[in-house]
Parts: C-alpha cells; sequence; structure tokens
C-alpha cells in the first residue's frame, strides 16, 4: 500500500521494523534519544525502545563513532547518526582507519556491520563549515559502501539493507530532502542497493546524478522536452559501488553524457563518473561529457551567494542544450 510520507518518516519507519526484528540493533548519536534526532529520524523510538538502544552520547563524534566499529566487532549491529557530515571529520579514523579495513585485516575474522547515517549538503544558510558534502572523501575509501537515497522509498529501503548488510554502510542524507514527501510502499521488494534507477526514460542524452540533484534534473528534463531535447535522467542511490551497466545501457540509446552534482567539481564524484563512462563508453559517445557541479569555493552565508555556488535547473538546462547542438 503506497503512503506519502516525508523523507524523515521513512528512515524512522526503517529503524522501527529492523530494530523491532533485531534486538541487536542499537543507534548512537547526538540527541538521538530523548530528543529524537535533529531531523526527527529517532523520534517516538527512545520510547519503545529504550536508552539501551538508542544512546545519546557525548559531542564527541570520534569517540561514539569509534564506539560503534567496536559493537560491530562484537556482535551488534549500530547504526551511527553523525549530526551533520561537518562533523564526521572528526570521526574519520574510526571511519577509514578502523571500520573500512578491519574486515579485510582480521582476514574475514571481524565482520562490520555498521551503518553511519550523515545528513549533509547545502541548506539553507547554514555557511561554509556546515554546508559541506564530503562524498568525494568516503569514495576514495576501498572497503566502505556509500548509499545516496533521493526519495523517501529509497531512503528506506536502502537503510534496511544497510543494516542487514555485514559491511560498513555510509548513508548521506541531504538536509534539504528530510522533509520532502514521496511514496512509500513497504511491502515492495527493493531492488539491490548499489543498482541506479532510470528515473525519467530519453533519447538524446543522458544525465547522471545522485541525491538531491535528481530532483533538479528532472526539472530540467521537462524544460528541456519543451525545446525537443529528450533527456534520460539516472539516479545512480549508491557511489561506492557503482551501478556502471545502468549508466552503459543508457549511452549506447543517448550517446552523450551530462553528469549533474551539487558538490564542487575538482576531483569529486563526477570527475570519477565521467571518466568511468569515458573509458567504457568512448567510441559510442558523439560529444565529450560535460560537469555540471558546485564553484570551486567554501559556501557562502549570504543566500543569494549561496544559491549561486551549487547547481541550479536554469545551469543544467543551459549544459544540456549546449551538449545537444549539433
Amino acid at each position: 500500500m503506497n503512503d506519502k510520507v516525508y523523507y524523515w518518516q521513512a528512515l524512522n519507519r526503517s529503524l522501527d521494523v529492523e530494530m523491532a526484528a533485531d534486538e541487536s540493533i542499537i543507534v548512537l548519536g547526538e540527541d538521538v534519544g530523548l530528543y529524537g534526532g535533529s531531523y526527527r529520524v529517532t523520534e517516538g523510538l527512545y520510547a519503545k525502545y529504550g536508552e539501551w538502544r538508542l544512546r545519546d552520547t557525548p559531542i564527541s563524534e570520534g569517540s561514539f563513532t569509534g564506539l560503534g566499529v567496536g559493537a560491530a566487532m562484537v556482535g551488534l549491529r549500530p547504526v551511527v547518526e553523525i549530526m551533520t557530515i561537518n562533523f564526521a571529520l572528526l570521526a574519520l579514523d574510526a571511519i577509514i582507519n578502523m571500520a573500512a579495513k578491519i574486515p579485510f585485516m582480521s582476514g574475514g575474522q571481524f565482520p562490520m556491520p555498521l551503518v553511519v547515517r550523515m545528513p549533509g549538503g547545502v541548506a539553507k544558510q547554514l555557511a561554509a563549515q556546515h554546508s559541506q558534502r564530503l562524498e568525494q572523501t568516503l569514495m576514495n575509501v576501498p572497503g566502505l559502501r556509500i548509499a545516496v537515497p533521493a526519495t523517501p522509498q529509497d531512503a528506506y529501503w536502502q537503510l534496511c539493507q544497510a543494516i542487514n548488510s555485514n559491511e560498513p554502510v555510509v548513508l548521506l542524507e541531504h538536509e534539504l530532502l528530510y522533509f520532502s514527501k514521496g511514496e512509500l510502499d513497504e511491502s515492495r521488494q527493493a531492488p539491490p542497493m548499489h543498482r541506479a534507477r532510470v528515473c525519467r526514460q530519453g533519447s538524446d542524452l543522458t544525465i547522471v546524478t545522485y541525491s538531491r540533484m535528481r530532483d533538479l534534473a528532472l526539472q530540467a528534463a521537462m524544460q528541456l522536452a519543451d525545446t525537443g531535447i529528450e533527456a534520460e535522467v539516472i539516479d545512480l542511490r549508491s557511489l561506492r559501488p557503482i551501478d556502471w551497466d545502468s549508466c552503459i545501457a543508457s549511452l549506447e540509446k543517448t550517446h552523450r553524457l551530462l553528469i549533474v552534482e551539487e558538490d564542487s567539481g575538482f576531483a569529486g564524484a563526477g570527475a570519477e563518473i565521467t571518466a568511468g563512462l569515458t573509458e567504457r563508453c568512448f567510441l559510442i559517445m558523439d560529444a565529450p561529457p560535460q560537469r555540471v557541479a558546485g564553484k570551486e569555493l567554501p559556501i557562502a552565508y549570504n543566500a543569494a551567494l549561496e544559491a549561486a555556488s551549487i547547481p541550479r535547473v536554469a545551469d543544467i538546462v543551459s549544459a544540456a542544450q549546449q551538449l545537444c547542438r549539433p
């Protein structure tokens, strides 16, 4: 049965379903207990499951993320909420040096059923130190899996899948998506966690994107259709691994590639996507791949400057039109 819910509600339902089914699942983080989470994701769960399973932690990301790693090693299935990805910089030792490497370094003796949830992205005037993305930092780490749900349905599916995985999974959740609404059908069978989705069929170019930029790409595709350009929009849903096959299948139809990301372009996710698809599809492309990305500067507090520093629908439309010129 389909239900219209907020993105945060889908995450909340996912946690509730999994915690009811498995007592080894615990949640660690700042304000995840009594307060119900900064974005309401753990709302109501403290009253239902108690303080043992929803642990309010001190403001010490390195400590409680490391605690999550240790808990995963001894048989629990921790879900660590880092209040914002900007604070994850303090937890990178636990995520990169511990969670990503212990299964390999132990010869598989220690699986790592750890989920780290991180709200991030450019929200509304949070300024440079609270508007970062950092996916490029995490993508470079072998041993991690990275999911980027853009809809309530994917948020529900991918959090459930991450909790049940025996590998460390980072969920990157955009702060502006928490109060976006979409359909959720808990009975639907989930696709694989790392499979991309074709959100719109098209024949003239392929737009590859992820997270909040999915919505902007779909809006741009509607405007492009009015000018006679039919864009196919692919939501990657995952940044590690990347579903190359779905992207290749689309490029075999369209022969043109546009990548849209909110993060700055230099050495970012879009650079890896461009390189990967150019290596695989060079001979079938009718034009060089193009990227639309954030500006190469820290995010400003000023609202007008903030909006101008990340891709807008008009930027995507303009880039697509240039790419499709004869």
